[in-house]
């Protein structure tokens, strides 16, 4: 009986310290999401599970191509309806979430990449069709096969403390060019994604923008 119990004493604290050490690392290191929509792809397929680094922005600085999960600044998704899980399951669902063994459902977070920093002035489109970030045109290598830039011009200077994004996949991308009065805060940007971790078909480091803004300056 005591070595059972014994047993049983040493599975519940095993058990506590790996809940413990998953809820340090998604509140201080890294979390999974899961991805919902074709806006990211092709560098971001419907149903990878990518993990994000939340040191990122903090310890390193945000830079513009870098990939982000953020939270919705307002309205920018839809409402989404809870799974209609079962009651035990739907709190072990919400358990395993909460501590970062399961990743974080969609219902408030989108995944973009950033375009435009804090006081840089983005604009579309110059006479060759290509965003432009300071004046510099970019080239996008990493868009969704067949895309433009964007089929709707702006020119917009980000303020202090908030970010442009788009998605990869323009031409379904819900972005910052539907929500021009509402930049995405810095402060709601969770992490940067660096790894699709399933399916392990589409494993890997998630896409960079290559020399995408190699050219461009900071605003002044």
């Amino acid at each position: 009986m005591r070595t059972l119990t014994a047993a049983l004493t040493e599975l519940v604290v095993v058990l506590a310290m790996a809940l413990t050490l998953s809820l340090v690392i998604k509140t201080l290191l890294v979390q999974a999401f899961f991805i919902p929509s074709p806006s990211m792809e092709e560098t971001l397929l419907v149903g990878d599970r990518v993990v994000v680094s939340k040191l990122t922005p903090g310890p390193f600085d945000l830079h513009r191509g870098d990939v982000v999960v953020f939270k919705d600044p307002g309205a920018w998704l839809p409402p989404v309806e809870d799974p209609q899980d079962g009651g035990l399951r739907r709190v072990l669902r919400t358990t395993l979430t909460f501590v970062g063994l399961l990743p974080q459902d969609s219902g408030e977070h989108l995944i973009k990449r950033v375009i435009g920093l804090p006081g840089d002035t983005v604009t579309c489109c110059d006479a060759e069709g290509r965003i432009t970030v300071n004046g510099t045109p970019v080239t996008e290598d990493y868009l969704y096969a067949g895309d433009v830039p964007s089929t709707l011009d702006f020119s917009v200077t980000v303020p202090a403390g908030s970010l442009w994004v788009m998605g990869d996949h323009r031409s379904v991308s819900k972005d910052s060019r539907f929500n021009q009065t509402q930049f995405v805060p810095v402060e709601n940007v969770v992490g940067k994604a660096f790894v699709v971790v399933w399916p392990l078909g589409h494993a890997g480091g998630v896409g960079g923008p290559g020399e995408a803004f190699s050219r461009v300056t900071d605003a002044r």
